[in-house]
């Protein structure tokens, strides 16, 4: 379970982060960052909240409830959808802008080049024109000294273009450009399918744990209910059967003849009742419940002091016997008495 917590607490605060990310440029003032902040915070927590009682009353079978609470969940988690995506578009929009900067300096290191390459062609037109005019010693050799000082400043162009530090590009990026190669779409489409993609998948990521979470906390509960009940002496499954000797299809099947002579009444002894004690040890014998105090008091509907008596007497017959737990143990009765 450890770590299930620690998924769900990583998911719940990777999308915090990323809605952070898109309400905290929402206003540069920082009061309103604040405000904006702690909304993405609540959006966020009260999202999976929610969650956690769609769960719980699912559990408890009242549907209207979950009903309620699953509308009250799809509206924070679009919310929290729409922050993360915007989050993620604005950081990965942040390391796209960097790759840009670095590409516009050399495309402009690649401008001047050119140009200047451009500038040596035209006077090599102008020095061809010049040695057609037999003006070599006054025109070509200007030329020539003005093509020196532009190659030395184009390769002092190309040596400042060259120490640039290259940018390398990130693997979300990496991932872009192959995206929107495979696919045939602009970077763009690409860029935000994909955002989208992990914005939801971070959700349903997160929601996924804490339902988790919630099934975990419903069946400990259920377990040590559970647990409290067998200490006590309670099983649902052996309750005791006062009616076990009964026999309700024989009420009313007896049929009367009136031209019969009536039997001789004969007289029974009624029989004795018997003692705590003997109907004890008899629900005993017969499973008809626990051995313990509790489930013998509570069957006999007597008093603790005699069930405590009834247990010393039990005990030094050698019937029960007492566990290091305190627990009781029958072993029945040893001998039979006529």
């Amino acid at each position: 379970m450890w770590t299930v917590y620690s998924f769900t607490g990583a998911a719940i605060l990777a999308s915090i982060i990323f809605s952070l990310l898109l309400f905290l440029s929402i206003d540069d003032d920082p009061l309103m960052k604040f405000l904006f902040g702690g909304l993405a915070v609540i959006f966020e927590l009260g999202k999976f909240f929610a969650w956690y009682e769609v769960g719980e009353r699912k559990a408890r079978r009242n549907y209207t409830g979950t009903l309620s609470a699953f509308t009250f969940y799809a509206v924070l988690a679009a919310i929290s959808i729409g922050g993360s995506i915007g989050g993620i578009n604005s950081a990965t929009n942040k390391a796209q802008s960097e790759v840009n900067v670095q590409k516009s300096k050399i495309n402009a290191f690649n401008m001047q080049i050119e140009a200047i390459e451009k500038q040596i062609d035209l006077n090599n037109v102008a020095a061809e024109k010049y040695i057609q005019m037999e003006r070599i010693a006054s025109g070509v050799a200007r030329i020539q000294k003005q093509n020196d000082e532009l190659r030395k400043q184009q390769q002092k162009l190309a040596m400042e273009r060259d120490s640039i530090p290259v940018v390398s590009q990130g693997s979300v990026l990496g991932l872009i450009d192959s995206l929107a190669e495979s696919l045939h779409v602009t970077p763009q489409a690409a860029q935000l399918g994909l955002v989208v993609f992990l914005s939801v998948l971070l959700d349903f990521f997160a929601a996924f744990f804490v339902g988790l979470i919630g099934e975990e906390n419903r069946f400990r509960h259920q377990y040590r209910h559970n647990k409290v009940l067998e200490m006590a002496g309670y099983n649902e499954f052996d309750q005791p059967k006062l009616l076990e000797h009964f026999d309700p299809s024989t009420i009313g099947t007896s049929e009367v003849n009136v031209h019969e002579p009536e039997p001789e009444e004969i007289i029974v002894e009624p029989e004795q009742p018997k003692t705590p004690y003997e109907l004890t040890v008899d629900a005993l014998s017969h499973n008809k419940v626990n051995c313990s105090k509790r489930a013998v008091s509570k069957f006999l509907n007597i008093s603790t002091d005699e069930v405590d008596s009834i247990f010393k007497q039990l005990l030094d017959e050698g019937i029960v016997s007492k566990k290091p737990n305190n627990h009781y143990q029958w072993h029945g009765l040893t001998t039979t008495t006529s």
